[in-house]
């Protein structure tokens, strides 16, 4: 045996049949919510990525307060995105890891 096999998390154990890995200390509700939080903040990484190609000037200048702002309400439109399922990429990430949840007949 290898001495990295004996290393356990608390947050992970891994079966060591042939079945795939099950992830016991985690529910359908938390991983549906990660999913969701993984989907907004790669909405916001989009929204930052789209602001880079307006050019700056205009109006108003923009300062550290603009860019705060800007950034606080990317955020939360982000998060808004992701609880209504709009680009859908929470949903596939939750129906591909559902399956390494903990059967709950067998509890």
């Amino acid at each position: 045996m290898h001495p990295i096999d004996s290393i356990t998390t608390p947050a992970l154990q891994v079966t060591t049949n042939a079945s795939p890995p099950k992830v016991l200390s985690r529910d359908a509700a938390s991983l549906k919510k990660s999913c969701q939080e993984f989907e907004a903040i790669f909405v916001q990484s989009m929204f930052k990525a789209m602001r880079k190609t307006i050019p700056d000037g205009g109006l108003f200048e923009k300062d550290t307060a603009h860019q705060i702002y800007q950034d606080m309400l990317d955020s939360e439109i982000s998060k808004e995105i992701s609880k209504r399922q709009s680009i859908g990429l929470a949903d596939q990430m939750y129906r591909q890891m559902e399956n390494f949840l903990p059967d709950p007949e067998k509890k």
